[in-house]
C-alpha cells in the first residue's frame, strides 16, 4: 500500500492562520485549492485525507457563517453552543458526517479506485476512518 497518511503540516498551517500568524491565511487558502484539485496527492488515501480537508473546512467556513479563520478560532464555548442550536448540529459530528456525503455523491471511492488502481472496497472501507480523523485534526486545531 502506500505510506501513512498525515497531515499535521496542514493542521499546522491551519493552527497558525488560527492564531493571525502572518502570512499564513493565504498559505492556508493555496493547501486547500490543491486539495481540492488534487495537485499534491502521494496515493488514495491521501487524496482522500486531502479531499477530506477541502470539504471539512468549507463546511467549517459554512457553519461559522464566515471564511475568517482567526475569527473562527477566536469563537468561545457560548459562540459555538450558539452556533450548534441555531443549525441543529454539533460541528464534529456534522463535519465528519459531510464528508461521507460527499464522498457517496461524487463517487469518490470510484473515482480514486480508477486513478490509483485499487480496489473500490478498499476505499470504502476507510471512509469513515478518514473522516473521523480529518475531523479530529480540524477540530484539534482550531482549540
Amino acid at each position: 500500500m502506500e505510506k501513512p497518511v498525515e497531515f499535521s503540516k496542514f493542521y499546522r498551517v491551519l493552527n497558525a492562520a488560527k492564531e493571525g500568524e502572518e502570512g499564513k491565511s493565504i498559505e492556508l487558502e493555496s493547501m486547500l485549492k490543491k486539495y481540492a484539485n488534487a495537485e499534491t496527492s502521494e496515493g488514495p488515501l491521501h487524496q482522500l485525507g486531502e479531499t477530506f480537508l477541502y470539504v471539512g473546512i468549507m463546511e467549517l467556513y459554512k457553519y461559522s457563517g464566515t471564511e475568517d479563520i482567526k475569527e473562527i478560532g477566536m469563537l468561545d464555548k457560548d459562540a459555538w453552543d450558539s452556533l450548534a442550536d441555531e443549525k441543529k448540529a454539533d460541528l464534529p459530528p456534522l463535519l465528519a458526517n459531510t464528508m461521507i456525503r460527499y464522498s457517496k455523491s461524487n463517487k469518490l471511492s470510484r473515482k480514486l479506485s480508477a486513478k490509483w488502481g485499487i480496489s473500490k472496497r478498499e476505499i470504502d472501507n476507510n471512509i469513515m476512518q478518514m473522516a473521523r480523523y480529518i475531523t479530529e485534526g480540524i477540530i484539534d486545531a482550531l482549540e
